[in-house]
């Protein structure tokens, strides 16, 4: 590795979510604080002004009310200025009557695009990818999704994938292949010979004893 590459940070799963403070649309923020007992889902787009980015920072806005009732801040990026970001705001608003309320972080520096390993030089080296970062009401990182530039999001995962995660901490319990609201859940296998007998004699959907399916 030359001197002049610069080793990629790249958070994983189960971390805590790195802390940093910046300038928003909606302000000041230190990251910790602002998302402290909530979950949040933390995303970066490559550009303002930019096609695919307002289809989807619009779908993050007009899906407000969902996020809201299921207890989750959002929180984007961009490596733009403020002043870039409050101009797209507006003129989105201005063109299509969709407001971004949430808070956008101007990362002009790139630190945070950086520390969160949104800034990929194989794709580009000037514009984060689009990553999606789910984290609960501890700060820690739960779900990682990552996009190249030219595809936009599913919004639609992502509200699964954020209701799947709250029911499995609710429940403790896991999902299944295409889980989707409403459907049979996993019940976690047994660990002792007693908990295998009595999960034999349960109403359990049982398939086999290491997998049983339950409603909730």
């Amino acid at each position: 590795m030359s001197e002049q590459q610069e080793i990629i940070t790249m958070p994983r799963i189960g971390d805590q979510a790195p802390d940093f403070k910046a300038m928003t649309t909606t302000g000041p923020m230190q990251f910790s604080e602002h998302i402290k007992g909530s979950w949040t889902i933390f995303f970066s787009h490559p550009a303002d002004f930019t096609p695919v980015c307002t289809t989807e920072m619009s779908g993050f806005a007009l899906d407000q009310k969902f996020f809201d009732e299921h207890n989750t801040k959002l929180v984007g990026l961009s490596i733009d200025s403020i002043h870039s970001h409050i101009a797209w705001v507006n003129n989105v608003k201005k063109n299509t009557g969709v407001l971004f309320e949430f808070p956008i972080v101007a990362d002009i520096d790139m630190k945070v695009s950086k520390l969160y390993g949104m800034l990929q030089p194989g794709e580009s080296e000037t514009a984060a990818v689009r990553a999606v970062f789910f984290i609960d009401p501890n700060g820690k990182i739960r779900l990682i999704m990552y996009y190249p530039l030219n595809v936009g999001r599913n919004m639609d995962e992502i509200k699964r994938s954020l209701i799947a995660l709250q029911t499995a901490d609710k429940h403790k319990v896991a999902m299944p292949l295409n889980w989707t609201p409403g459907e049979k859940v996993i019940v976690p296998p047994p660990k002792t010979v007693a908990e295998m007998q009595e999960r034999e004699a349960s109403e359990y959907e049982m398939v086999d004893f290491y997998l049983a399916k339950k409603d909730i």
